[in-house]
């Protein structure tokens, strides 16, 4: 049974915001108390918050799918709805959040670090809020924004100060129950560690933490063993540690071939880990031929540069060296990172070229309005209510969409879309430059959708009349 996952893609739906309400007052002897639809409350935010209790993905695992609650629709007497609860997914330290072609959108690293993986929508204003000086009572009021829903990926890259790195059975997990208080499963088969160990380590004044990559064997950074799905574990490391078996029972292999072996790995996953320092650990040197070995080999190895320890995890000789040795290397590491500066706020004011929107000329005589505010502003339109429709026309037009589409050579008659290809909507153009509250009839109603169900209606009477005249054309008969 899967007790460790790093890797999960997971389903997010924020919710969605409450639509506003179109109310009228109504009291006794007061026929006209006025508008007192409220607003729709806020749709639920999804998001991801590290926490130091949490180590695996297990839980996204086996239940993907997550959404926010939605926000309350607004009621009459300026009642505003009730906003949505945000669904708060914990993760662990180190969790990278990414879309689904791979770009990273987040490095969560921190207790309490905090990612919105999906936005909720905002609540539609009700019809008191959209009263004004010129449109006293409207008979309408705005939808509520859908919430976001996005696939993201979790990968989980282990935040240690120290990796250690080797063969199957070279004794990793040994040293890690030995280093500190952690008790990974250890048995005298390769492969006997699947998931990635954590402990902590004391050495004087200094505490850091130490953690083992199973499965590195020949070809793992092309998907061989187990390697290649716990690589990733080493990249946020301080300092790389090859664990070497001096007492292996295969012929073929000695220290210094797998320490070429596994650097050659390394090189091939990437990840910058080139750079890191490296300390050599020969294990099992209470094993008689073991420290025979590692006494002959040693020598080879300084004088590639590698700091050398003799250690046997059964009987602790060389551990206290060796955790000194990693805890001055750690000390040094986080003495040479800069010191993170107080965050500061950047204001990015907006260019006095920008209208807010694109209007693109595409194929079949259709223009294309791109833009936050009118894409917005269609998702919270109710397109049943002539009203509404003529308020969304309106502020189209204050923000200059009618202008920009003459200047870019629209005609009546021409194709506009409002939103990207998917969620797009899209109607016949026909500019009027008229605005305004006193194109309203009654609640609900608009002038400017009036003129053309009337020609439609004088085409009918028309082709009415034509149809009787013909009958009564047939029907006649001079001989009577």
């Amino acid at each position: 049974m899967t007790t460790f996952v790093d890797r999960v893609e997971l389903h997010v739906a924020a919710g969605n915001g409450g639509h506003g309400c179109a109310s009228v007052h109504r009291e006794k002897f007061k026929p006209l108390g006025g508008p007192d639809g409220g607003n729709g409350g806020r749709g639920g935010d999804v998001v991801l918050v590290v926490d130091q209790d949490v180590t695996t993905l297990l839980d996204y695992h086996h239940s993907p799918h997550r959404k926010a609650t939605n926000g309350k629709p607004g009621e009459g007497g300026n009642r505003s709805g009730k906003d949505g609860t945000d669904l708060v997914l914990p993760v662990p330290d180190g969790t990278v959040v990414m879309d689904g072609h791979g770009n990273v959108l987040a490095d969560l690293v921190g207790q309490g670090t905090t990612y919105v993986a999906g936005q909720g929508g905002r609540g539609g204003l009700g019809n008191a809020a959209l009263a004004s000086a010129r449109r006293k009572a409207p008979g309408f009021a705005l939808l509520g924004e859908p919430g976001v829903a996005r696939d993201v990926v979790l990968e989980l890259k282990t935040v240690a100060d120290v990796a250690l790195v080797g063969y199957p059975s070279a004794g990793k997990s040994s040293l890690i129950s030995v280093l500190s208080a952690a008790k990974p499963k250890i048995a005298d088969y390769p492969f006997t560690t699947l998931v990635p160990n954590l402990g902590v380590v004391t050495a004087g004044s200094t505490v850091y933490t130490i953690a083992d990559v199973p499965g590195l064997i020949p070809g793992a950074s092309e998907g061989r063993g187990l390697g290649l799905e716990f690589l990733r574990h080493v990249e946020r490391c301080s300092v790389l540690v090859h664990v070497l078996d001096t007492a292996t029972l295969e012929s073929d292999r000695d220290p210094a071939t797998d320490l070429d072996v596994i650097e050659a790995e390394l090189r091939a996953y990437g990840a910058g880990l080139e750079d890191r320092p490296r300390i050599v650990v020969l294990n099992k040197i209470d094993v008689p031929d073991g420290r025979d070995l590692a006494e002959i080999i040693r020598p080879e190895l300084e004088s590639r540069g590698y700091q050398v320890f003799e250690v046997s995890a059964v009987s602790h000789e060389g551990l206290k060296e060796l955790s000194y040795a990693l805890a001055k290397i750690v000390a040094d590491t986080r003495a040479a990172q800069p010191v993170q500066e107080s965050t500061r706020v950047v204001i990015r004011p907006q260019a006095v070229d920008d209208a807010g929107f694109t209007v693109t000329a595409e194929e079949d005589d259709l223009f294309r309005v791109r833009g936050e505010k009118p894409e917005r502003w269609v998702r919270q339109t109710d397109f049943t209510n002539d009203e509404a429709v003529g308020y969304l026309a309106d502020r189209l037009n204050r923000l200059g969409v009618e202008a920009a589409l003459l200047k870019a050579g629209a005609k009546p008659g021409d194709g506009v879309a409002i939103g990207p290809d998917e969620d797009a909507v899209v109607f016949d153009w026909e500019p009027t430059m008229a605005a305004g509250a006193e194109m309203l009839g009654r609640r609900g109603e608009d002038h400017r959708f009036d003129a053309p169900r009337a020609a439609v209606t004088r085409r009918r009477d028309k082709q009415a009349e034509r149809d009787d005249a013909e009958a009564e054309y047939r029907d006649f008969n001079p001989f009577e």
